[in-house]
């Protein structure tokens, strides 16, 4: 059925209008009543301008193109027609306070739901977890309709309206939004946005034959624009597949699959596809979700002669969307996955592109760390690269559900010694438990014999040296694997930004070797990883002998306490030089509050001096919020193995009185 948008605007006049005179948009000829209809004209004024120079940029050669800005800008009406008065409600809070993401209060969980609770349905039962673990940020890995088999772990997507059969149903997963909502939890599911699976109704309508589908790819009937895209391309899954392209028997045409043949990149070069996934995107933020993370950004706009990674264009796209949602979901966040050089990472992070981002710098800095035993290059590269525009913020993660993969600039390396080749084989070795130093017991993720490139999975205790410990019964070895781990989630949760919890590392969740004998994933080791909850070892959650009481227990009270630092909102991080390159410190400010945030990434005490510290007022005293105690400004500090230390910079007067 055909609908009028509520706004009832003309889509074709209001584009002409913003072509013509972008200024004049809010003119008394465009409708402005009742109060939802005012809101949503006023967010077309003043987001309308900034799509419509993006859209007719990207599609400059297009003769179409004004049709399909006019086709988006009814997708917007219709789409805000639809919208609930409860998520209009949010659009209003969240628009009122802009930097609601930024407080410290903000604490992130990830999840795969068949893992977790088997699927949807069961997952509401769980709700009370989520409250006792304080999370106000929960993101459910791919839920959609995917093939049968293999699918990339949900991320290739048959249908974005339909939750996987076996997980549940759309109506759940609405109502499920819903629940965690009044709950104070914002639901963040993936888009994926380079591809689909070639299972989706779009790809069988290309296979089918319909040209006006095969345009929604990059589909070639021979091999000759393949191979010369090819001669910039890098491979992603090297042992799955060489190359970026398929042929596909049935359409008889090459398609471009930049991860799997079973994943057929989008082509965003047509804006039909543009305003296709447009409709996508406001599907799910009128279904409630609250952030997207933008899966796989750095590869969705192709360019003869190029890697086709990170050009203007996918920056052109996304700006796009954010304007798309700015008028039509203002609520809606975008989270960019962008696992490419530190310096592009950054390019994708803004208030108008992706207010938050994943740090996968900082994560494969604070393995490198432990590895090393030292953090100049964690420092060096922190310096450099933590600071990020006005009203954005990193999502920091220790694990999540992918692999790690050594990325820190060349350059940094050199600066401070370093040999980043040499130093990257280390590392893989390091993890891999193939170096005699080891405490790892990770496992190779796509080894690629050309280049020698090589990535890492494993979950956070298996590869902080808890596995190895226990196998060897060593009490001391368990000991300093607890405290590593520790060490680690304390940077995560007091640096600056979203800490993100990968569910299961909160009790210790060793590697499961099963995903070895199930012929979907035995060629995937990032299952090791991905393993079910084992909700029988919830009753170790109290018992104080357990190590899952230790480490559920502890972040439990880490998360508490940066629930009650206003100095741990988000920005203000400043790195602080120690002397000492076994600890990692820096400081954080808000509100009148100041606190020395220092970690030792060694196995035996370290010092940091007193003429380090001089720089804080003589009569000022520490309170370390870790230990409950005090230490003099004037002193030197001392840290045993692997401690770390919440300083709060104080007047002498508390501690007179202790």
């Amino acid at each position: 059925m055909n609908r009028t948008p509520s706004a009832g605007l003309d889509p074709a006049r209001f584009v002409d209008a913003l072509i013509e005179n972008p200024e004049g948009v809010l003119s008394s000829d465009l409708p402005a009543a009742p109060t939802d209809r005012a809101l949503f004209v006023q967010r077309l004024g003043r987001h309308g301008p900034r799509l419509v120079d993006l859209f007719l940029t990207l599609y400059k050669d297009r003769a179409d193109a004004r049709k399909w800005l006019k086709r988006l800008f009814t997708i917007m009406a219709e789409s805000w027609d639809r919208r609930t008065n409860d998520l209009r409600t949010l659009d209003r809070a969240r628009e009122a306070d802009p930097s609601w993401f930024q407080s410290e209060k903000m604490v992130g969980g990830v999840l795969y739901v068949d893992l977790f609770s088997d699927n949807l349905a069961n997952l509401f039962e769980h709700i009370a977890y989520f409250k006792e673990l304080e999370l106000t940020y929960l993101h459910l890995m791919p839920i959609f309709s995917v093939p049968h088999g293999d699918s990339d772990g949900g991320y290739a997507v048959s249908s974005y309206r339909a939750v996987n059969a076996d997980l549940g149903t759309m109506k759940e997963l609405t109502q499920l939004a819903r629940v965690l909502r009044g709950e104070g939890i914002s639901l963040v599911l993936d888009f994926v946005l380079n591809h689909t699976s070639n299972e989706h109704e779009w790809a069988r309508r290309a296979r089918a034959g319909d040209p006006v589908y095969q345009g929604f790819y990059h589909t070639f009937a021979d091999r000759a624009l393949p191979d010369q895209y090819e001669r910039h391309l890098r491979e992603i899954f090297p042992t799955v597949r060489r190359g970026n392209f398929s042929w596909d028997a049935e359409m008889q045409r090459w398609v471009w699959t930049t991860f799997n043949s079973f994943q057929w990149d989008l082509n965003y070069a047509n804006p039909a596809v543009f305003c296709a996934m447009a409709e996508e995107m406001l599907y799910l933020a009128n279904a409630g979700v609250e952030v997207l993370r933008l899966d796989a950004v750095a590869f969705i706009w192709k360019e003869m002669g190029t890697t086709c990674e990170n050009l203007v264009g996918a920056h052109d796209i996304i700006r796009a969307f954010n304007a798309v949602a700015r008028i039509a979901a203002p609520s809606l966040l975008f989270k960019s996955e962008a696992i490419v050089h530190p310096d592009q990472v950054l390019s994708y992070v803004a208030p108008e592109e992706c207010p938050l981002s994943y740090n996968p710098m900082l994560m494969a800095l604070i393995w490198e760390a432990a590895a090393t035993r030292e953090t100049r290059l964690l420092e060096h590269a922190v310096k450099k690269r933590a600071r990020l525009p006005e009203g954005c913020s990193w999502v920091n993660y220790l694990r999540c559900h992918d692999d790690i993969g050594w990325t820190f600039d060349d350059e940094d390396a050199r600066q401070v010694g370093i040999d980043p080749a040499a130093h990257r084989r280390f590392l893989n070795a390091f993890y891999t438990g193939n170096h005699s130093g080891s405490f790892a017991r990770g496992v190779p993720f796509q080894y690629n014999p050309d280049t020698g490139d090589l990535r890492v999975s494993g979950t956070l205790a298996s590869l902080a040296g808890l596995e190895q410990a226990l196998d060897a019964d060593d009490p001391v070895l368990i000991q300093m694997a607890v405290r590593r781990i520790m060490m680690m989630r304390s940077i995560m949760l007091s640096i600056g930004g979203i800490p993100l919890i990968y569910i299961g590392d909160e009790w210790g969740m060793l590697n499961d070797y099963t995903y070895l004998s199930d012929p979907t994933k035995v060629s995937d080791s990032r299952w090791v990883h991905r393993s079910r909850k084992k909700w029988h070892l919830q009753r170790s959650y109290s018992d104080p002998a357990a190590l899952e009481w230790r480490f559920f227990n502890g972040l439990k009270e880490m998360i508490g306490l940066r629930k009650n630092l206003p100095a741990l909102r988000n920005g203000g991080m400043e790195h602080f030089w120690t002397g000492n390159p076994h600890l990692f410190a820096y400081l954080r400010q808000a509100d009148g509050q100041q606190l020395l945030i220092v970690a030792n990434f060694s196995e035996h005490g370290q010092v940091a001096s007193r003429d380090r510290l001089s720089g804080f007022p003589k009569e000022a005293v520490f309170f370390d919020h870790i230990g409950k105690t005090y230490h003099p400004a004037t002193g030197d500090l001392a840290l045993d193995p692997y401690q770390y230390m919440w300083l709060e910079v104080k007047d002498p007067s508390p501690a007179a009185g202790r």
